[in-house]
């Protein structure tokens, strides 16, 4: 079985070509999905989180989101000591799914694919690109966050240029070009080359 990557910056879309991809029969595994259950069912994760942020993090024994974020995205060090204790348990979760799955390939959606260096258990990455007015649109929209801070999490991000060069196959997803027919060809393609690995 492949293990393929979906990345892209905030706002590009990625989870809707994850979800087309989930209707074709394809199992995703959702890596921010999976870090936000870790950091409030796993006991080791919560213990080192309220370690590094204090109590307040967990006012009722359940995540404050909003308070963390509002911490992490204003200090680079402590978003990178919040993606020290995250990452390795996200990794670990991820690999665990992967051997479970039995489709010709399986999917792990995540925003910070190559920055956690996930990327080298990847067998190929797909980028999902967007022009950056449509990325902020979408942000600010889905988050309920101010074009400002929209902006500075985008900031925080890999350079998407720099993302998507490292990617193996790009999708676009500009509200120009339509994204069915490019996630159907991919999907073609990674079925072809999963039967290689077969062989």
């Amino acid at each position: 079985m492949l293990r393929i990557g979906l990345t892209g910056g905030l706002g590009s879309g990625k989870s809707t070509v994850a979800h087309i991809f989930e209707v074709l029969g394809i199992p995703v595994y959702y890596a921010d999905a999976a870090s936000k259950r870790l950091m409030n069912d796993d006991e080791k994760v919560k213990a080192d989180v309220q370690n590094a942020f204090g109590k307040e993090v967990y006012p009722d024994g359940k995540l404050n989101r909003k308070y963390l974020s509002e911490i992490v995205f204003k200090d680079e060090k402590k978003l990178e000591l919040l993606n020290s204790i995250v990452h390795p348990a996200t990794l670990q979760d991820a690999d665990e799914w992967m051997k479970k799955q039995t489709s010709p390939y399986a999917i792990k959606e995540a925003a910070l694919i190559f920055e956690s260096g996930s990327n080298k258990f990847l067998d190929f990455v797909i980028g999902v690109r967007s022009p950056l007015t449509l990325r902020l649109q979408r942000a600010i929209k889905r988050d309920n966050i101010s074009g400002e801070e929209a902006m500075l999490r985008i900031n925080k991000q890999m350079n998407e240029e720099e993302k998507i060069n490292l990617c193996d196959f790009v999708i676009v997803n500009d509200e120009q070009q339509m994204i069915i027919p490019q996630v159907l060809a991919l999907h073609k393609s990674l079925l072809l080359k999963s039967k290689h690995v077969e062989m």
